[in-house]
């Protein structure tokens, strides 16, 4: 974060972004999308309801392992639409989901449930003739997908903490209620996807605006000691303060955000800014004054330069804290204490104080789908079937069975061990190893992640045991290009794709996810990664202290020095000689 109490205009003056075009003349959000679905010449959608459809929870794909093979046949590439749930703090039915996994199985190109970082679930694969069916099956079983893309707030997500369940139940409302109240009023979705007549005759975006906000908005609710949201890489966060077991407010911590861009020194991942204590009673309040503040004063002629972060950094903090006091009438309290201890989610059987189980399985990449002699897939939807509890699914892309009581404990377990989603051969390292979507169906990707991820940890396993640590994790990310869905940002070891085989490494972030990690080598091959890796575990295992995580033991011994505030040093040379 910035010192500077002043850098910059409070509006960026110029051209606008094509963006900021294509939303003002969307008639809030519907453009011609009811009248594209009925076009059959092609399996997209056409010129601004390409982006339009992201408000709406979708994004436009295509197979790119088979597009080259299209191209050739003088065929257009095959299109298909990637379909994001909304699903504040992650908690759903049993019941809901057999439904999503009955559709998954009969109406998606490659039959998967994907569970996201964001803590909710999309669908990959879905032909064009097939949205429809699949938002009116979301708002059958009480979902949708509305504002789970493009420049709105997206899915809230909620530390899942199974074992404060009182706690968390009251976390869980609050993240709820923030959703709610900062999801667009527009009556678009409703007239497109479920067929609802539009009742009035002017759309009202009172908190939005009529041209939305400038960039995606991300948004948390953080039950410390556990960072298992990755506070950082969001806009704005409400971390949890408790006395006697009973939630009384929130700290407040604005402006972070993950996303570069290669080559682009003017972007960069950022930390969030804590702006202070406030009371339960105003937290919608707050809520809506920040987000307000950003939609009138974030960039709308760079997107690359959009997010709050940015806003932030070329205003000041103090500058950006005070409008929000003004606008919502709150004056921040002093921070309360807080403290992270952990983030990874704990897989298996915890006991909560409610006597109830919760069973946290590991999902690799959060991609449920039925393997050869691993039918994850069903094996979900056979636990779905006899849980009375609900599930929830984290925001580190597993799912907890929650709220097993002791008679049903023993069932639930051989159920998920015959159908591979409980192992005890599953290491500490790949519990805390994460990947994007990428390759194939990401349009962004510029290396592979989620089908890359799986042998890469098994080689690190490799190195971990021969180095006496195979007990031990180092938080390891990867994402397929520097848009930051993977969150390699906030790891220890992140790699960040730029060409097939090809990543910057960065190293030296902590394993609570507080401190961004520095490019140790540009543009190197997952074999010369491994390598180094190899000599730096090597030495973390011989010489760390007494619990020293692998990131901090690269900064105590100067193998790559600290980002001390990612604006002015991120893309220093600071590796030791």
């Amino acid at each position: 974060m910035s010192d500077k109490k002043n850098n910059g205009p409070l509006v960026v003056e110029g051209k606008l972004a094509d963006s900021e075009r294509m939303k003002h003349d969307s008639n809030y959000l519907r453009g011609t999308i009811k009248e594209d679905l009925k076009n059959g010449l092609t399996g997209g959608f056409e010129g601004d309801n390409f982006l339009l459809i992201r408000f709406h929870g979708m994004y436009q794909q295509d197979d790119r392992d088979i597009r080259a093979e299209r191209a050739e046949q003088k065929l257009e590439p095959r299109h298909a639409m990637m379909l994001r749930c909304r699903l504040p703090g992650g908690i759903i039915s049993p019941k809901q989901w057999l439904d999503i996994d009955q559709f998954a199985s009969e109406h998606t190109l490659y039959g998967s449930i994907r569970i996201t970082n964001r803590q909710t679930f999309q669908f990959h694969g879905i032909l064009k003739g097939e949205v429809k069916p699949a938002h009116q099956m979301l708002s059958h079983v009480g979902l949708d997908a509305l504002a789970t893309a493009n420049d709105v707030n997206r899915n809230v997500l909620c530390t899942s903490n199974p074992i404060q369940s009182e706690l968390h139940q009251q976390a869980y409302e609050w993240a709820k209620k923030i959703s709610e109240h900062l999801l667009p009023r527009t009556s678009a979705y409703a007239e497109i996807w479920l067929d609802k007549e539009k009742i009035v005759t002017t759309d009202e975006e009172p908190i939005l605006g009529q041209t939305y906000l400038p960039r995606k908005f991300k948004t948390t609710v953080v039950i410390p000691p556990l960072n298992d949201v990755d506070l950082h890489a969001n806009d704005m966060n409400f971390i949890a303060i408790a006395q006697d077991g009973e939630l009384i407010g929130f700290n407040v911590l604005v402006g972070g955000g993950l996303a570069m861009t290669h080559g682009d020194t003017a972007t960069f991942p950022r930390l969030a800014s804590e702006f202070g204590f406030i009371p339960l009673k105003d937290t919608l309040a707050i809520a809506e004054a920040i987000v307000t503040t950003q939609r009138d004063w974030g960039n709308r002629t760079e997107r690359k330069n959009a997010k709050t972060k940015y806003t932030l950094e070329r205003v000041g903090i103090d500058v950006f804290k005070q409008e929000v006091e003004r606008r919502s009438g709150v004056t921040f309290e002093a921070i309360h204490p807080y403290q992270f201890t952990h983030r990874g989610d704990q897989i298996g059987w915890l006991k909560g104080i409610d006597d109830r189980w919760h069973l946290t399985l590991f999902v690799e990449n959060g991609r449920l789908v039925d393997l050869p002699n691993k039918p994850l897939k069903t094996g979900v939807a056979e636990i779905a079937r006899i849980h009375q509890g609900d599930f929830r699914l984290t925001a580190n892309q597993n799912l907890i069975v929650a709220g097993v009581p002791e008679s049903e404990k023993e069932h639930i377990e051989a159920i998920a061990r015959a159908h591979g989603l409980m192992s005890n051969k599953i290491t500490p390292q790949r519990e805390n190893s994460m990947a994007c979507v990428s390759f194939p169906t990401c349009p962004l990707a510029m290396s592979e992640a989620e089908r890359f991820l799986p042998e890469f940890i098994s080689e690190v396993e490799k190195i971990m045991s021969s180095h006496g640590v195979a007990n031990e994790h180092i938080v390891l990310r990867v994402t397929g290009c520097p848009n930051g869905c993977g969150r390699a940002m906030l790891a220890e070891v992140g790699l960040v794709g730029k060409a097939l085989d090809r990543y910057n490494l960065h190293l030296g972030g902590n394993r609570i996810g507080t401190r961004i990690p520095r490019m140790y080598r540009e543009n190197i091959s997952s074999a010369e990664i491994l390598s180094i890796l190899d000599t730096l575990i090597g030495h973390w295992a011989k010489d760390r202290q007494a619990q020293e995580g692998f990131g901090d033991y690269l900064i105590r011994t100067d193998v790559i020095k600290p980002v001390l505030n990612s604006a002015i040093d991120f893309y220093e040379v600071k590796e030791a000689v």
